[in-house]
């Protein structure tokens, strides 16, 4: 154990030396910081719109354009966790406290879920607001609520698959999604603040095993990967939400540039940079990628070019790539930075970023959710302006150094 905390800690140490210098190395765009500012400002309006609209015990889902009904949801929701964690971040920089309070209701409506294993999204739903909240006003309560979260995740690791279940099935499989690699970061943190290994240990099996099963030699990624419970072979690999199952849907892509960059600040371990790299590559190399960066749906839709856009893969990506900036050499990195902030100035302007008193409150318009289920297509979602907000502060930090 003392050795696995010794390696985090050097890790850790390395990777700001690496920060430091690295936000030396990339110029931001004035005007684009003063966007930014005005997204902030809009945020806080929008969000105290969305507030006004939430029922008790509602979290917000997506907003339905067609017949301007605000759907909702309950806190076992995957995504419940980002409306918060959203809240948490407008107020940071706006330092709204009305933000903040309505922040607080919704912690304590979700903080019965750290008691949930039967869901592997435990990192969307509570890190993203309680860890956001821990960052912002270390509390002891919220830390416990954080162990305790961690732990009803790890119930769902299988040793012989070497992986985390996702999704829970009736039929004897064992089912991961490459949308799991984002829930590991709480298992990073419950290590750090804990001393336990063990959580440490359930994030690299998962994130190994994935890395030799998901990826294709081109390093898109597959969605769905069915293992054998009791052996741990895989059973099919499959894209449930993407065009075909050989199709790379540009959601999946995120999620793993994400979750292998997260890997590498975590442990330092070089073949994490290098996976996040090749991903990178895929993206931003592929010939049906948008001048603006913000992608289609899924890369290999048959209707492209006029195939529908996905905003919340598009802030994803801005956000890795923020990070992924600071960990590679200088032209790679230039290349992930220039492509972040133009995706961020995409996003700031039409069609995507709806005006103030629209979209249901929510800052993104055009995502897409799940085509083939037919359900959020073409409408905002709480993960999209979670990670655009994210993308956007991260760009800020470039220039307060």
């Amino acid at each position: 154990m003392k050795n696995t905390l010794k390696t985090c800690l050097v890790a850790v140490c390395s990777i700001a030396i690496n920060f430091a210098s690295a936000q030396n190395t990339f110029k931001t765009d004035q005007s684009l910081l003063q966007t930014i500012n005005q997204n902030f400002k809009d945020a806080d309006v929008q969000y105290k719109l969305m507030k006004e609209s939430l029922k008790p015990g509602q979290f917000p889902k997506t907003f339905n354009p067609k017949t301007g009904v605000l759907e909702t949801s309950g806190s076992d929701w995957w995504c419940s966790g980002f409306y918060p964690g959203t809240l948490l971040n407008i107020y940071k920089e706006t330092k709204d406290t009305v933000l903040l309070s309505e922040a607080k209701r919704m912690l304590g409506l979700l903080s019965n879920e750290q008691y949930n294993k039967n869901t592997h999204d435990l990192g969307f739903m509570m890190y993203c607001s309680f860890g956001t909240a821990e960052k912002i006003a270390p509390d002891a309560k919220y830390k416990q609520i954080l162990i305790n979260s961690a732990k009803s995740l790890s119930t769902r690791f299988n040793p012989k698959v070497g992986c985390i279940k996702s999704w829970d099935s009736k039929k004897p499989e064992f089912l991961v999604i490459i949308d799991n690699m984002m829930n590991l970061e709480l298992l990073f943190w419950a290590t750090k603040v804990t001393g336990d290994s063990s959580y440490y240990k359930i994030a690299v099996t998962h994130a190994n095993t994935t890395m030799k099963n998901h990826f294709r030699p081109d390093y898109s990624s597959y969605h769905v990967i069915n293992y054998d419970p009791q052996t741990g072979a895989v059973i099919q690999k499959r894209t449930a939400q993407g065009y075909a199952n050989e199709s790379a849907w540009a959601r999946g892509q995120t999620w793993g540039l994400y979750g292998y960059t997260l890997m590498y600040r975590e442990t330092h371990d070089k073949k994490y940079l290098e996976q996040a790299e090749h991903i990178a590559h895929f993206i931003l190399h592929n010939p049906n990628l948008p001048k603006d960066k913000v992608p289609y749906w899924d890369f290999n839709a048959p209707n492209i070019p006029d195939a529908l856009r996905d905003a919340s893969a598009g802030a994803v990506m801005a956000s890795a790539l923020l990070e992924l900036c600071k960990y590679s050499d200088a032209k790679s990195g230039r290349e992930y930075f220039n492509v972040a902030q133009t995706l961020i100035k995409s996003l700031s302007d039409s069609p995507y970023k709806a005006a103030n008193g629209t979209n249901g409150g929510y800052l993104l318009a055009h995502s897409v959710g799940n085509i083939p289920g037919g359900t959020e297509i073409d409408q905002p979602l709480t993960y999209a302006d979670y990670y655009f907000v994210e993308a956007m502060m991260r760009y800020q930090s470039f220039a307060k150094n």
